[in-house]
């Protein structure tokens, strides 16, 4: 991300393991120096992400979660469990949706999901480290009640699930969906930011808030 005279305080770096028959973005996310870092929305698949894991030789301190739909959190409970570490996220919004997750899994489905809550529920401004870096929680509602966005303003990188991608935004067909909502979450929160923050988002490929800004057809 810089040169070696300009290195960040905690350099980060991020691995993305598609997973799920909706080929969702999970994210790994950690410091390259000490190697400690998070799971971002493991949505199945706990196989792969397992092997990403042991590929990557990452040491998970925690789980996050930005929105409590089926694809972000079906393999949650059993890594959480598995890795001995607490999930953290989304806003408590969602925790109907995450507590009712082995509904969602038959109406697509999908087998080996377990129910889930969190062990600690994010509100706007607060904060998440990984790896001794700090991310800022911003709830985006719209794509789902209660889906959460975090950025790291020193290295210019956010995390945001479902509410803002390549050239599109979250769909707000699901219950607890809100398109106005959704783009007032975007516009307002994190277009403001800064052109130059690249975000990795919870399907396709990763963009920045200024390209989405520029060329996103729902944001204009």
């Amino acid at each position: 991300m810089s040169d070696e005279n300009n290195r960040p305080e905690f350099p980060l770096r991020a691995a993305i393991v598609p997973v799920t028959p909706f080929q969702q973005n999970c994210t790994i996310i950690w410091n390259e120096d000490t190697m400690a870092g998070a799971v971002v929305d493991p949505g199945g698949d706990p196989h792969l992400i397992r092997k990403a894991l042991e590929q990557t030789g990452v040491k998970v301190e925690k789980i996050i979660i930005t929105h409590g739909h089926i694809d972000h959190v079906g393999a949650a409970a059993e890594l959480a469990e598995e890795l001995g570490v607490k999930i953290e996220g989304p806003h408590k919004a969602d925790a109907e949706m995450m507590q009712n997750v082995e509904l969602q899994a038959q109406k697509w489905g999908i087998g080996g999901v377990r129910n889930l809550s969190s062990d600690r529920w994010l509100e706007e401004g607060d904060k998440v480290t990984v790896g001794g870096a700090t991310f800022d929680v911003y709830h985006c509602p719209g794509h789902s009640p209660g889906s959460v966005a975090l950025v790291n303003g020193d290295q210019r990188i956010a995390l945001v699930g479902d509410v803002v991608f390549q050239g599109s935004v979250g769909r707000t067909d699901l219950p607890g969906g809100d398109h106005n909502a959704l783009i007032r979450s975007i516009k307002e929160k994190l277009l403001p930011l800064g052109d130059d923050i690249a975000f990795i988002c919870g399907h396709g490929p990763m963009s920045t808030f200024g390209q989405e800004r520029q060329f996103n057809p729902f944001l204009n």
